[in-house]
């Protein structure tokens, strides 16, 4: 088709990067972002719907006449979005609920990997018959690995060395969820890789390296991410071969040989020890937050043509292009996030700055944002935007960013300064 119409499914950073880069396709004639936020309300139609089960989005797609539906988040996914699109004929980007599964339930996650012989850290699975200071001492020369078995937006895992913690979060993971996992740490350097796939074929993107810990230096509590960099130097050429051998081609055979094959976007985490080996920490079924703010804009190629492709089985036929250069993204967070974030706090000088911003340059990636110019900008959410730079080196690039983001106030607000630290200082 030559006028698409997209709806994009979410409201967070990555729906408005997902709505920036589809906007770059000559191929994109309008999107509808249900329900969006205030930077998707720039670039596509917001949509508040009164039902918002499968059938009521299914039905809107219907209406605006949808040639390709994006599913952001992963609940959606979970909860069979994906199905009821393909029920009524709307390709969807992402997968049936019994793939997206993968990210739904971490212990099938790992039965998966030992299917597909991923390798991924040993595990156990603990529940109220469980002898818990046993499974702590079968793991206890490293950090106690504890997750819970549910979608908890990247904040449902504790790495403590603190032994007392690590037993009331199993105490409390199997009286909620039933039943919890204990891994064995896997010690290395963190990295992430988004793989569209279909039954056909795939593509892997440029490697990132997100930043989940809340204070500079890695310290603090967990988030959804803090902020993130792309390319990730930690996988270089033999390392990102490794991956693609030991990890992402396992996983396509498995994936595609479903009677459902996996169509969308597989997010993996993944671990590099030492002696540059890959592990899998987790697989997501959506792309990452803040990850996608970095990964997309270095994609040169027509991203519609890609998540299309990947909807309809006809990714073996497509031919992705990346940019050379680098991108880095800082969260801008509030108050008490993420324990307890304050909202409704005005965002100062973003009127100003986003009048100078310019795409694949600096630009700023809204997220828990409500609000307009002619209203003012308020802070909806406890990540509120990201302050997004790309150029020719890491370095310069990350300065854009900070630049972008010091112009900016939030009661409150704070953010990371050591964003792509790692990086930076090899």
């Amino acid at each position: 088709m030559e006028e698409a119409v997209v709806v994009v499914v979410g409201s967070g950073g990555r729906e408005h990067a997902l709505c920036l880069a589809l906007a770059q396709s000559p191929r994109v004639t309008s999107i509808h972002c249900v329900p969006g936020n205030a930077g998707t309300a720039q670039l596509a139609t917001n949509h508040q719907l009164d039902d918002t089960s499968n059938s009521g989005l299914t039905e809107f797609c219907q209406s605006v006449d949808a040639h390709l539906v994006v599913v952001g988040p992963e609940a959606p996914l979970c909860a069979g979005l994906a199905d009821a699109c393909n029920e009524v004929g709307i390709p969807c980007f992402g997968p049936v609920a019994a793939l997206a599964h993968l990210e739904g339930s971490k212990l099938h996650a790992k039965e998966t990997m030992t299917a597909a012989g991923v390798p991924t850290a040993d595990y156990q699975r603990l529940d109220s018959n469980s002898d818990i200071d046993a499974a702590l001492d079968t793991f206890a020369s490293d950090p106690w690995v504890v997750k819970r078995d549910v979608l908890a937006g990247g904040k449902g895992v504790i790495v403590t060395r603190n032994r007392q913690e690590a037993y009331e979060f199993i105490q409390k993971s199997i009286k909620t969820d039933g039943f919890v996992l204990l891994e064995a740490f896997l010690p290395g350097e963190e990295a992430s890789m988004l793989v569209v796939m279909d039954g056909t074929g795939f593509c892997a993107l440029p490697a990132s390296q997100d930043h989940k810990r809340a204070y500079d230096g890695d310290e603090g509590p967990n988030t959804g991410g803090m902020g993130a960099y792309c390319p990730a130097p930690v996988i270089d050429g033999d390392v990102r071969e490794r991956v693609m051998k030991r990890i992402v081609e396992p996983m396509h055979a498995y994936l595609s040989s479903q009677p459902i094959p996996y169509r969308g976007v597989l997010f993996v985490g993944l671990m590099i020890d030492e002696k540059k080996d890959p592990y899998v920490v987790e697989f997501n079924v959506r792309f990452g937050d803040p990850e996608c703010q970095v990964t997309l804009p270095l994609v040169t190629s027509d991203l519609f043509s890609m998540l299309y492709a990947a909807a309809t089985d006809g990714m073996s036929e497509h031919n992705a292009t990346f940019s050379d250069q680098a991108a880095v993204t800082v969260v801008l967070a509030s108050e008490g996030y993420p324990r307890s974030p304050r909202k409704g706090r005005t965002i100062g000088g973003l009127d100003e700055v986003g009048e100078s911003t310019s795409y694949r340059k600096a630009w700023i990636n809204f997220a828990g944002v409500s609000g307009s110019q002619s209203t003012g900008f308020i802070a909806s959410g406890g990540r509120v935007l990201s302050c997004t730079a790309m150029g020719d080196n890491l370095a310069d690039t990350q300065k854009e960013a900070y630049k972008l983001i010091q112009q900016l106030s939030l009661q409150g607000g704070h953010f990371r300064t050591d964003i792509a630290h790692r990086a930076l200082r090899r």
